[in-house]
């Protein structure tokens, strides 16, 4: 049934904070260091303040998470007067939204980004392999993946700035040069409550450097293409409200091996968009437009996967879901996929052209999910600097 409930802090029926979603996040702002908060509308919860939670990160709350949330939406429910009638303490707990600065929401201690999306998969078979049977023979059979630097993960706001690497034109010769091929992955990520359970979501934006990777890769995968950073919006949505939105996953063919079968396996309805402002733009346009549901390989999948060798995971480990692209050209979730490795490039209404990123662009990821009520992440939002 449709969560008609509402808060004495308004939102619009478009914003993508009601009191339905309640994401965490770490925020800090002048007065005040790094704390736990929650969003609704445009402020946040100082859950400090609330004494419901401190320290700098998610991690030690985690277990928590939920009696928290379930004791900050009572407070913010439209009928219930102990917060919103006691002017005090209000004053000290809700901090306007665009005062805080945010910060990483967990303390990463490992980060991997999977590759579960059957069109994109595909699409980079077509480009560089044989369009006629693009995907390799494992990739139905296993959620591809590999470990990434968490220390360069940062929260969305930071600008990134152009990787230098060796590349090759010829790929025999290399030079040490910026990255000439930049490009951004539109993902969503997981964040790792416990052993096996998920706290919630983040969108994430697995930067790429195209032609670094493209020497580099050969034969163990990506490196210094995609260590120099990984940004992702700083508000984790939690499962909890992202509950009224799963859908059925696409089936698999052929079925999978045992560990990775699911009774009633499950995606999500996640409307994701991509807006690409060039230097010199006036306005941002929007490039891509496509949805999480259509993804192969299922969270649980990935999460099962990691840890059928005996590896472990611990709170606060991030995964990736690798780029998430549909199966039209405009659901594309890469600029590789988009310009079609630089053969179809991309054209802007103030008479830019673009195949890969330029310094002085600016990224836009958009995530949100709506049935009745909406849950949305916020934007995830940066510009290129110059290497």
């Amino acid at each position: 049934m449709p969560d008609s409930r509402r808060s004495w802090i308004p939102t619009p029926p478009d914003h993508d904070f009601p009191i339905q979603n309640l994401p965490f996040g770490i925020f800090e702002c002048a007065g005040r260091a790094a704390r736990p908060g929650i969003r609704i509308g445009d402020v946040v919860v100082d859950l400090k303040e609330l004494g419901l939670a401190g320290g700098d990160t998610l991690n030690r709350i985690a277990p928590e998470a939920s009696a928290i949330r379930q004791r900050v939406s009572e407070l913010l429910d439209e009928n219930n007067a102990d917060l919103r009638d006691n002017p005090a303490v209000r004053e000290r707990v809700l901090i306007p939204a665009e005062s805080v600065t945010m910060r990483l929401p967990f303390a990463i201690g490992d980060y991997v980004d999977f590759y579960s999306s059957l069109d994109h998969a595909s699409n980079v078979g077509r480009m560089f392999r044989d369009p006629a049977n693009p995907l390799l023979p494992n990739w139905r059979h296993l959620p591809v993946g590999y470990h990434g630097k968490s220390g360069t993960v940062v929260a969305g706001g930071r600008d990134i700035r152009r990787p230098k690497g060796q590349i090759s034109h010829d790929n025999i010769t290399p030079i040490y040069s910026p990255a000439r091929r930049l490009d951004f992955e539109l993902e969503t990520g997981f964040f790792i409550q416990a052993p096996g359970r998920i706290f919630g979501m983040v969108l994430l934006n697995d930067w790429s450097a195209r032609d670094i990777q493209r020497w580099e890769y050969q034969p163990l995968g990506p490196f210094l293409s995609k260590s120099f950073a990984t940004s992702i919006s700083p508000w984790v949505v939690t499962m909890e409200a992202l509950e009224p939105f799963r859908v059925d996953p696409p089936p698999q063919d052929p079925p999978v091996v045992p560990h990775l079968a699911e009774a009633r396996g499950f995606n999500y309805d996640i409307h994701l968009e991509v807006w690409l402002q060039p230097a010199g733009e006036r306005e941002p346009v929007r490039v891509c437009r496509t949805n999480f549901q259509n993804m192969y390989w299922t969270m649980s999948q990935q999460l099962a996967h990691l840890m059928s060798n005996g590896a472990t995971v611990r709170t606060g480990d991030l995964c990736g879901s690798g780029t998430i692209s549909g199966p039209e050209p405009g659901s594309y979730g890469s600029m590789l996929e988009l310009a079609w490795n630089g053969a179809r490039p991309i054209r802007f209404p103030g008479g830019s052209e673009r195949t890969f990123l330029e310094d002085g662009d600016t990224v836009i990821f958009k995530g949100w999910c709506e049935r009745g009520h909406r849950v949305g992440f916020g934007d995830l939002r940066a510009s290129i600097l110059p290497a």
